[in-house]
C-alpha cells in the first residue's frame, strides 16, 4: 500500500465516516433532542451545542477513582465502549460510502453494539458502589429485552433482501433498495420499521427506557462514581450511539438514496437521522414516564418482538 492509500484509509477512520463525523453528528443529534424536547414542553431549552459544552466541561473536571474500585478496569471501560462505537461507524455506509464492508456486516454490527453496554456494566461493577450494582442488574435486563426484537428485525431485512439465502451485508441491502425501492415503503416491512423505532431509545438509553441510570431513583446507577474525563467519555458514547442507531435505521429502511455526491448524501442521511431521533426518542420522551424494569421487559418481549415477528412471518411467506 502506498502512502496515499494509507492516508486515505486514515482519513476515513479519523475524519469521515469515522471518528470526527460520528462524534460531531452524535453531539448534534443529542443537542437537537434536548432542544426539541424543551420546545414541546414550552421551554426555551439549551443551545444545540450544549452537549459539546458539557463534554468539554467534564474533560476539565478532576477524575476521582473510588478507593474500592479496580482502577484499571474503571478507567478502561469508557474507552473500550467508545472504541467499539467508532469501529461501528466504519461499518455503516453513508448511502454507499463506507470504510469496511463484507458479507456479514449485520452480524458484526450486532456484536459490536453489545460492547458499549457491556463496558458500562463492567465499569459500574468495578466501582464497588451498591447503586451501581442495582444499575448493572437493570442494564442486563434491558439488554436482554431489546436484543430479541433487534435480532428479529435484522433477520427480517436479511430475508427480504436475500430471500432464502439471507443477506447480512449492509452494503448489499443498500444496493438492493436502490433497485427495488426503500424497505420502509414495502407493506410487509412496516411492523419491523416500527419495532426498530422502539428499539432505538432502549439501545441508546433515553427515557422512558433509561432504567439503568434513573437519576431520580438510583443516582445514575453504573455511572454514580464516575467523574471527569471517564464520565465525559460515557456521555459521549450515548451521543455517538444516537448517530449509530439512527444511521443504521436509515440504511436498513431508507437505503439506496444516492445522489452521486458524498457531501449531499451525508446531509440527507443526517436529515433522516434527525427525523428518526425526533420520532423514536424525543417524542416518546415527551409523552411517557420512565418504565419499571419489569414493564420494560414485558413491553419488548410482547409488543416490540411481536411487531418484528409479524414482519418476519409476512416476509417469509413471500409478501
Amino acid at each position: 500500500m502506498d502512502i496515499t492509500g494509507a492516508l486515505y484509509i486514515l482519513f476515513k477512520i479519523l475524519i469521515f465516516p469515522g471518528l470526527l463525523f460520528a462524534v460531531v453528528i452524535g453531539l448534534f443529534l443529542a443537542g437537537l433532542d434536548r432542544k426539541l424536547l424543551a420546545r414541546m414542553q414550552k421551554r426555551v431549552g439549551p443551545p444545540l451545542r450544549q452537549p459539546l459544552f458539557d463534554f468539554l466541561k467534564l474533560l476539565g473536571k478532576e477524575t476521582i477513582v473510588p478507593h474500592a474500585a479496580n482502577k484499571t478496569v474503571y478507567l478502561a471501560a469508557p474507552v473500550v465502549g467508545f472504541t467499539a462505537l467508532i469501529v461501528l461507524a466504519l461499518f455503516i455506509p453513508v448511502f454507499g460510502y463506507s470504510t469496511f464492508s463484507g458479507n456479514g456486516d449485520l452480524i458484526v454490527i450486532l456484536y459490536l453494539l453489545t460492547i458499549p453496554a457491556v463496558a458500562l456494566i463492567v465499569g459500574g461493577s468495578s466501582s464497588g458502589s451498591p447503586y451501581a450494582g442495582i444499575g448493572i442488574s437493570r442494564e442486563m435486563v434491558t439488554m436482554m429485552s431489546y436484543e430479541l426484537p433487534l435480532v428479529v428485525v435484522l433477520l427480517t431485512v436479511a430475508r427480504k433482501v436475500g430471500g432464502s439465502a439471507l443477506c447480512f451485508s449492509l452494503g448489499d441491502i443498500v444496493s438492493w433498495q436502490a433497485e427495488n425501492g426503500c424497505l420502509a415503503f414495502h407493506p410487509a416491512m412496516i411492523p419491523a420499521l416500527l419495532a426498530m423505532l422502539l428499539v432505538i431509545p432502549a439501545e441508546v438509553g433515553t427515557q422512558p427506557f433509561d432504567v439503568a441510570e434513573a437519576e431520580t431513583e438510583i443516582c445514575e446507577g453504573p455511572l454514580i462514581e464516575y467523574s471527569g474525563a471517564p464520565l465525559a467519555v460515557f456521555k459521549l458514547n450515548t451521543a455517538v450511539k444516537m448517530f449509530i442507531m439512527t444511521a443504521l435505521f436509515a440504511n436498513l429502511f431508507f437505503g439506496g438514496i444516492e445522489t452521486g455526491y458524498v457531501a449531499l448524501d451525508a446531509v440527507i442521511m443526517v436529515a433522516i437521522c434527525a427525523l428518526v431521533t425526533f420520532f423514536s426518542m424525543t417524542l416518546i420522551h415527551a409523552v411517557t414516564a420512565r418504565l419499571k424494569i419489569e414493564h420494560l421487559f414485558k413491553f419488548y418481549w410482547t409488543v416490540v418482538a411481536g411487531l418484528a415477528a409479524l414482519s418476519l412471518i409476512l416476509v417469509w411467506v413471500g409478501l
